[in-house]
């Protein structure tokens, strides 16, 4: 997508649509004036008629203008200027690019504000309108003879002359984020027969030397002599090799804390021997959301050039059933030396990320997030739209819950009380790997936390959000590509 700022009256715009965000109550001055003059009166029309609210991700097409260099007009709108947030314009700029984006070659334009509206500056404005318009305008259709939604062919963001510099330099950040959403993305959406373990590290291998990041691909003997057993017994089911990526940015002085991304790159899971149904199963080429989170966050990182230090670790395996899958009741090593009992086959991502984790720690680790579609449990307790939260360190885990709520990412803190940790003791070795029905996201979580070492350490379980079920007007169905933002955040917030 051709991506410009260009300064001009915006009734000489050339494009298939212009953009022209609107608050609650809609004012008809400034620009707006222009417009409406220039279209003999209709925004007043349709503001006396009740049509043009401004409301929060209201849109109202206008098609066939005349008076205009461009054939339509899109106002969409921010609602109230004291409730508007980075998170409500990110959501109410994707509902409008993704309602024109069904057309091939569209040219769009973007009316940027003169000025911030509340909180919320002319610039980021212009990020969240560059990275809407190459997540709106993206489907999850990659297969289909006819597509249902098309990248625009340019997308251009009409500024002052004024704020024309911090534009361009809001558009680059823009780009990279969308970009990194879209990587994510792309990785939950494409089969199983694609992003096996050694598709996902092949890509992320491509991914790395595009932007700068130092990586590391561990295959099974390396797998084997770091002693990740735990994982290993995942993966022996299938005839695909695992895998683990690390990707690393050294932005920040040598001696600099070290942030670990660990994500869950569980590239099918059949359950295993604990079998999943059907329809359990059907979805599950998004197990590894997780680790796709992680490498775009690690994009980002990279080419917005933070001054910090970053390192990002995916565990990558197949789970399936075969002869050789590992079984129920099964006694695991994990790499720190806890062993761990096998109750549920289907109860693997745990095991992988614990020997990930393990590794991060005896890595140099400072701090640790890892991220993992874990639990049916905490889609259970928190539905389909937020993640839960877990840790060991009240005061990162408010840095991470404040940078995806700055996002407008929805995390939700769940308890880590002592009293779940009887539920996975176990009784033949350290720990079983599930703690029954009760509780499900937290011990799965306290299983975790078994592997960190006290390290301070966030648990993100994104069961939930990571694979949307449907489309919405805000949001395309299949891979959403949650948290890469918020992921971002955190590693902007760290002190160089």
């Amino acid at each position: 997508m051709e991506i410009s700022q260009l300064t001009a009256p915006l009734v000489e715009i050339a494009a298939d649509w212009l953009v022209v965000p609107v608050t609650d109550p809609v004012e008809i001055t400034g620009k707006l004036a222009v417009l409406d003059t220039a279209l003999a009166g209709s925004l007043t029309r349709l503001k006396d008629l009740g049509d043009l609210t401004g409301k929060f991700a209201s849109t109202v097409p206008l098609r066939g203008v005349s008076g205009l260099k461009a054939a339509r007009v899109l106002l969409v709108g921010l609602g109230k200027v004291e409730d508007l947030t980075s998170g409500r314009l990110d959501r109410a700029l994707t509902t409008a690019t993704r309602s024109i984006s069904d057309k091939k070659d569209v040219k769009v334009a973007f009316a940027v504000p003169d000025a911030a509206l509340g909180s919320v500056s002319s610039a980021q404005i212009a990020t969240a309108a560059t990275a809407a318009a190459l997540t709106g305008s993206v489907g999850q259709d990659l297969y289909r003879t006819e597509k249902g939604r098309f990248p625009f062919a340019s997308f251009q963001l009409i500024c002052t002359s004024e704020n024309r510099a911090d534009v361009a330099t809001a558009v680059s950040r823009g780009r990279i984020v969308g970009e990194a959403v879209n990587l994510a993305r792309d990785l939950v959406n494409r089969p199983p027969q694609e992003i096996t373990p050694v598709g996902f590290a092949t890509r992320a291998a491509t991914v790395a030397a595009e932007c700068g990041l130092k990586c590391e691909i561990f295959d099974q003997p390396r797998l084997e002599k770091e002693r990740m057993k735990s994982m290993l017994a995942v993966s022996q089911g299938s005839v695909e090799p695992p895998r683990m990526v690390i990707l690393e940015h050294c932005g920040g002085d040598p001696g600099a804390p070290k942030l670990a991304l660990v994500g869950k790159g569980v590239t099918f899971d059949s359950g295993g021997l604990s079998l999943k149904p059907t329809d359990g199963m059907l979805t599950m080429k998004c197990d590894m959301a997780g680790a796709a989170t992680v490498l775009g966050a690690m994009t980002a990182i990279a080419k917005l050039k933070l001054p910090v230090n970053v390192v990002g670790y995916m565990g990558l395996v197949e789970n399936m059933p075969s002869g050789s899958a590992f079984k129920l009741g099964d006694i695991l090593t994990a790499r720190n030396g806890v062993t761990i009992e096998v109750l549920n086959t289907d109860a693997e991502g745990r095991l992988v990320l614990a020997d990930v984790l393990s590794y991060a720690v005896d890595a140099g680790a400072s701090r640790i997030i890892d991220l993992a579609t874990l639990t049916g449990a905490c889609v259970v307790a928190l539905g389909e739209d937020v993640a839960g939260a877990f840790s060991n360190d009240q005061s990162w885990c408010d840095a991470v819950l404040s940078a995806a709520k700055g996002c407008g990412e929805d995390a939700w803190q769940l308890p880590m009380w002592d009293l779940y940790d009887d539920l996975i003791k176990g009784d033949v070795g350290d720990i079983k790997n599930t703690g029954g029905r009760w509780g499900g996201a937290i011990t799965a979580a306290k299983f975790l936390q078994r592997f960190v070492s006290g390290k301070p350490w966030v648990h993100l379980d994104i069961a939930g959000p990571a694979f949307a079920s449907s489309n919405k007007p805000h949001r395309e169905g299949g891979g959403t590509g949650c948290f890469v933002r918020t992921l971002l955040a955190v590693a902007e917030g760290l002190k160089p």
